[in-house]
């Protein structure tokens, strides 16, 4: 065989076996073109953007005080009444115990409480009756002086216990007007809403005092997608695709993150999902 033939048959050859690659790459690329174009739009549940209520906080705690109380030293010897009424609630003017020389009155509506004391302490075997109005309860504190500035009286404080779950009431009541140089602290009082007599003297409370309120803009902090110092939402369009969107954000309570700028309100965003969409992606909404 010539070699100009030889050369001839080894081109075509050549040919051959790059446009078997080229049609191979084609079709495969096709192949997968269609596989994942026929791929269902990754399911997220979204969230309407929506004004809510964020703040900061000073946390400590104190011990229960009553907002009232009334202390009697009661001679065993001298009492005529049978049965007190230890624990239940003695209004203002009812008797609370029956003497042999006289009756006293309650001067104000209270708890009923009784402390034995030790033979001999008084001289002769008596014990102590408490008159206790729980209606408010009192929680004495002590603040770091940096929040001087802010403790003022009529501050929202929610006070919680772990005997109950639930949140409730008070108010900044006073304020000291010097600083503790020992401990570099102030004294403060909170005044607690107790109308279930839920807390009693004596209990450890935790306090939250509320301030800086402010209704802003915020997202659930499942919504965020943060790529080193700055932060993305997805925002949901009305045909369904999402738009990455740049946001600020600032103060984070309960859940939510307060957003500076970035979002207005009514609008949609992802909640829940964000790892399985990319920019420009249609989605399927769902409210599960």
């Amino acid at each position: 065989m010539k070699s100009s033939t030889k050369l001839t048959i080894f081109i075509i050859s050549i040919f051959i076996i790059l446009f078997g690659i080229i049609a191979g790459r084609h079709f495969i690329g096709k192949h997968f073109e269609k596989k994942f174009s026929k791929r269902p739009p990754p399911v997220v549940i979204v969230e309407v953007v929506q004004s809510s209520e964020f703040f900061d906080s000073i946390e400590t705690f104190g011990t229960a005080l009553a907002q009232k109380t009334k202390n009697y030293r009661i001679k065993k010897d001298d009492v005529i009444t049978k049965n007190l009424k230890i624990g239940k609630i003695i209004n203002k003017n009812e008797t609370i115990i029956e003497l042999k020389d006289e009756k006293i009155l309650a001067p104000f509506k209270g708890v009923l409480g009784k402390r034995e004391i030790a033979r001999g302490v008084f001289g002769t075997e008596s014990f102590i009756l408490t008159l206790d109005d729980t209606s408010s309860i009192m929680l004495d504190i002590k603040v770091p002086e940096i929040y001087l500035s802010i403790l003022k009286p009529g501050l929202n404080v929610d006070v919680s216990t772990d005997s109950y779950d639930k949140i409730f009431t008070g108010i900044i009541d006073w304020v000291s007007s010097r600083v503790d140089p020992s401990t570099r602290s102030v004294l403060s009082s909170i005044k607690v809403s107790n109308p279930n007599l839920e807390l009693v003297p004596g209990m450890l409370l935790n306090a939250k005092i509320i301030y800086n309120k402010v209704n802003a803009i915020g997202v659930s902090e499942t919504s965020l997608l943060i790529q080193g110092s700055t932060a993305f939402v997805y925002k949901v369009l009305e045909d369904q695709t999402v738009e990455k969107v740049e946001v600020k954000i600032g103060k984070r309570n309960f859940g939510k993150v307060l957003i500076e700028n970035g979002l207005n309100e009514n609008e949609k965003i992802v909640k829940e999902g964000i790892t399985k969409v990319r920019n420009k992606m249609k989605v399927k909404i769902t409210n599960k």
